[in-house]
Order: structure tokens, then sequence, then C-alpha cells
């Protein structure tokens, strides 16, 4: 278990549009390029085992695309080698972390001095939605599967505990990056589940107001 006196100030970050991680969730990895090889040897390392996963945004930075203010640290918790040299990984979502600047190096990676304060609660018990409507929200999420094409698990959905279930769809389901980080920025897990139902019913809508035909 951390602390916040556990985290470090300096975090190696791994800008991936699209690809988010929330607390006390699990973000399975592909990784192949030089520079994030780099980057996993080097947590390997160091005694948290973290890497730092955030959206790039369109405003050029020190070594690409800007990066979003907010991300999410994971502890690398599983990894294993292909015969060609990648790796597959696990990240466990420990706690979000605001950038204060990225930190000039030799380091083939980006890194950023961080913040981890207003992020408190990411580090305790899993948080809850006393006013989730379950049965609902799976009526909405059957008409967006559908809609979709898509197949699951309804078993093991309707099994998942609210935080499990709510944070596993907004990583899982295929929206735009900027509206993953408005997912990752919510402040609790009632703001992130209604934030999750809008974009479910704008989806079902066709984006633009109109109806997906089911």
């Amino acid at each position: 278990m951390f602390n916040q006196a556990d985290l470090p100030e300096v975090l190696p970050v791994f800008p991936l549009p699209g690809a988010l991680l929330l607390p006390r969730s699990r973000l399975p990895l592909h990784l192949f390029e030089p520079r994030y090889l780099a980057m996993l040897d080097d947590a390997l390392k160091a005694p948290g085992r973290l890497i730092g996963m955030i959206q790039p945004n369109e405003v050029p930075g020190r070594d690409g695309p800007g990066l979003h203010t907010i991300g999410c640290a994971g502890r690398v918790t599983q990894f294993s080698e292909t015969e060609d040299g990648r790796y597959m990984i696990t990240l466990t979502g420990i706690s979000r972390y605001r950038v204060l600047e990225e930190v000039e190096g030799f380091t083939p990676y980006r890194r950023a001095r961080v913040s981890w304060d207003g992020f408190g609660r990411d580090l305790g018990p899993a948080d809850s939605d006393p006013e989730f409507d379950r049965a609902g929200f799976l009526r909405l999420l059957s008409r967006y599967f559908e809609a979709r094409e898509l197949q699951t698990d309804w078993e093991t959905l309707t099994q998942a505990d609210d935080e499990l279930l709510i944070n596993s769809l907004s990583m899982l389901l295929g929206f735009e990056p900027e509206d993953k980080q408005a997912l990752l920025e919510a402040p609790s897990l009632s703001t992130r589940r209604e934030t999750l139902v809008t974009l479910i019913e704008y989806a079902l809508r066709g984006g633009d107001g109109a109806e997906v035909r089911q």
C-alpha cells in the first residue's frame, strides 16, 4: 500500500492517446519501442516501479506533443518478455497526479515533475456511488453493446462492484481521447458514472443527435 510520502517527485511518463488508467484498475500494455523498453527497465529498478500514463495534447512539448495536466501512475505488477524482445506488462493504477513541468535529461523517454496533492482518495479504499441505478445503467449499456455489435460477459458485469464496473467500462469503451481525459479527471465515482452515461447516450444518438438504429 502506498501513501503520498512514498510517491516520487519525478515520474517517467508514457503519453498514449486513448489509453486510460484509473486508480485500483489494471491496464495491459504492449511495449516494443526502444525508449519505452528503457523506461520499463528503469521503472523496474525503482522502489515503486511506477510509470505515469498520460494523454498527449496538441500543444507541442519538449519531445513531441504536449501533455495533459492530469495523468495516473501505475505500478508494474506483471511483465513478460516475448521471443522477439517485446514486453507485455500490466499496470495497476495507484494515484492520479498533476504535471508541474517536464524534466530535461538524458533518458530516451519523457519525465515530469509531478504533484500528488488533491488525489489522496486515490490511495484509499474503493470509492462508492450511493445513487447508482445499476439496473438502469445495465439496460443502457445493453443498448450500446447491441448498437455497436459488441459482445461481453454479462454475468461478470452484473457481479462486478460499482467501482470495478464503472472504471473498467471507462477504460475499455472506445471513446475519444478527450472523453477519456474527462473520465480520468472526474472527482468522484459518481461524477465518473454520470460522465460515462452521458458519453454512452451521446454515442447512441450517433454523436449528432440522431438515434442509432437498433
